[in-house]
């Protein structure tokens, strides 16, 4: 068992936020689109469940082998682009983000033309450095986006915290030696609670402060 770390205690190099159910609400937008792909391709809609945070290129592999998979996730995401509605930042989401300031990144399972129409639905101010699918071969819950996360801010992997909606997310954060704290919108807090040092409903609970030497989290 991975020991808990004492989130408030840490002074952390860097925050690596998840982008959808971390960030901003997407979920109406994204069962939309998946159930209207699934029934053109004859795909039982019940094999989509537990795949949350997981790349469409992974989810598209595992239900519907059978399908070209280029062709296959080209099609989802022009889906997903197409529908925004509903779309919102969730609380706390966008004063985090701002508060670490340049120790903020985005990394995401979604492409960047997808994080770009999200981010800007909800009105959200994104930070410099984004990690999505573009950027990887390898997604959550691999710890490869994490790594790559670090490595553009030129720091170490386990001193970042990493915030995250779905155990992927939580195992990826925790294979590339990050903190990990959950947020309780699109999994169980049972679920979450053996994945993360740190479990909350939303990151309106939380405060960040950012200084010269780094980024410390208190409880509000």
């Amino acid at each position: 068992m991975v020991p808990v770390r004492d989130i408030t205690s840490e002074l952390f190099a860097a925050v690596l936020f998840d982008n959808d159910g971390t960030l901003i609400d997407s979920r109406a937008a994204v069962v939309r689109s998946w159930l209207a792909w699934a029934a053109d391709h004859g795909v039982p809609p019940e094999s989509l469940i537990g795949f949350h945070g997981v790349p469409s290129s992974g989810i598209v592999a595992s239900v519907a082998p059978h399908l070209d998979p280029v062709t296959a996730t080209t099609d989802i995401d022009r889906r997903e682009l197409a529908d925004t509605e509903g779309v919102v930042a969730l609380p706390g989401a966008a004063e985090a983000v701002a508060a670490v300031g340049w120790r903020g990144a985005i990394v995401t399972s979604a492409s960047r033309a997808l994080l770009t129409v999200r981010l800007g639905a909800a009105g959200f101010t994104a930070p410099e450095v984004l990690v999505t699918a573009d950027d990887i071969t390898r997604g959550k819950p691999d710890p490869e986006p994490y790594l790559i996360g670090a490595e553009k801010l030129g720091v170490d992997p386990s001193r970042c915290l990493v915030i995250e909606d779905a155990p992927a997310g939580l195992r990826s954060g925790r294979a590339a030696g990050a903190a990990t704290v959950a947020v309780v919108t699109t999994s169980t807090r049972e679920e979450l609670e053996p994945l993360a040092d740190l479990v909350v409903e939303d990151l309106s609970e939380l405060a960040f402060a950012l200084s010269d030497d780094g980024v410390r989290v208190s409880r509000r």
